[in-house]
């Protein structure tokens, strides 16, 4: 039986979002029901709002959420009513070859359920898409079980449903993905959300120095509260990798690209140590990017890789929330402002404009 919730829609690509009330269906086999405590506002959702990648129309978006099972579906045994859980973007549906190599958190899942036609919201008969089969930009939402991980309920939830996928995206690309040893030389480029998080990892994995490198001088004293060491001002005239070869002498042994620029990429691949140095695609590119490089740079034993969620599955994401709540990492400098669900489209706009670093709508 189908209940009504508010959710913000966006009917088309580059529209404002539409806070209205919805239908939302029971959970299935497999899927859970869920309210939302908090859902953090992605640079992912931006993508998929301004049609730079791959969605489908109307959609609910929002995936980096917290909050409490309030029923389950037929099958469903490890989640119960009152459990606080997480969404995680990536499947984990366990008998998948990817599943099963104990190598990725890529799940087979993935791509089939982005093309699903079942819908779990709609609107005057319309479907309406859930972004990455969450749609937290709504109050409640039907969830696939392997999708959702139970958390610490100690967490404070305005800041722990970032963990959901910026966090846990930058920190997993430092301890996952490129495992970045003690005393190792670190480039960030780009301090958002994302940044910062791999600056809060790198600290975590103990390196240094660690740089970050940002076109906003704004992001300046946060990316050094966060454990940032140095921090270059990418339009200030000189070259941001001239300057990383200038703090590091060799190159950084590890160089993160956390905004989706392809330039970017290839500018963090040139500031890595030309022998060994590790550079690390993390931030998600608009479709139909394309990735080049100077072949020389490759060819003297550089590594160029990328990172999908952090190379994180839901374990890791209850890991790194139970890490915050013990006081390992702290997330005041990660989320700015806090917002009702009526003023997404102003937390949109504050992210496009660089006023934010994370909003969060508390619902």
């Amino acid at each position: 039986m189908a209940r009504t919730v508010r959710a913000a829609v966006c009917f088309a690509p580059r529209e404002p979002l539409e806070v209205i009330e919805v239908e939302l269906q029971d959970p299935g086999p497999g899927e859970v029901l869920v309210r939302f405590l908090a859902s953090g506002l992605c640079h992912s959702d931006l993508h998929a709002l301004e049609g730079t990648i791959d969605e489908r129309f109307p959609l609910v978006a929002g995936h980096e959420a917290i909050g409490d099972v309030v029923a389950v579906g037929d099958g469903v045994r490890d989640f119960r009513a009152g459990d606080r859980v997480m969404a995680f973007l990536v499947p984990d549906c366990g008998t998948c070859p990817f599943c099963q190599s104990g190598r990725t958190n890529f799940c087979r899942q993935f791509p089939a359920r982005r093309q699903n036609p079942r819908t779990v919201f709609a609107y005057r008969g319309q479907p309406l898409q859930s972004f990455m089969g969450i749609g937290s930009f709504a109050e409640m939402a039907v969830v696939p079980a392997d999708q959702l991980v139970k958390v610490n309920p100690e967490a404070r939830v305005d800041q722990a449903c970032c963990i959901g996928c910026g966090v846990t995206t930058g920190i997993g690309a430092v301890l996952n993905s490129a495992r970045v040893p003690p005393g190792a030389s670190v480039a960030v480029f780009g301090v958002g959300g994302v940044g910062l998080s791999v600056v809060k990892g790198a600290k975590l994995a103990g390196a240094g120095p660690i740089i970050a490198i940002d076109r906003n001088p704004a992001r300046r004293d946060v990316a050094l509260a966060a454990g940032a060491t140095h921090f270059i001002l990418a339009n200030g005239g000189e070259d941001p990798v001239a300057q990383v070869m200038a703090i590091t002498g060799l190159g950084a042994d590890f160089a993160f690209e956390c905004v989706g620029l392809p330039e970017l990429a290839a500018q963090a691949l040139a500031a890595t140590n030309p022998c060994w140095g590790m550079a690390v695609n993390v931030g998600l590119m608009p479709a139909g990017a394309r990735l080049s490089a100077v072949p020389f740079h490759l060819l003297t034993g550089r590594h160029w890789t990328g990172s999908f969620m952090g190379g994180a599955k839901r374990a890791d994401v209850a890991r790194y929330v139970d890490m915050f709540v013990a006081g390992e990492f702290h997330l005041d400098d990660l989320v700015t402002h806090r917002l009702s669900l009526d003023e997404i489209n102003r937390g949109f706009a504050m992210m496009r404009s660089g006023e934010a670093v994370r909003s969060v709508i508390l619902f």
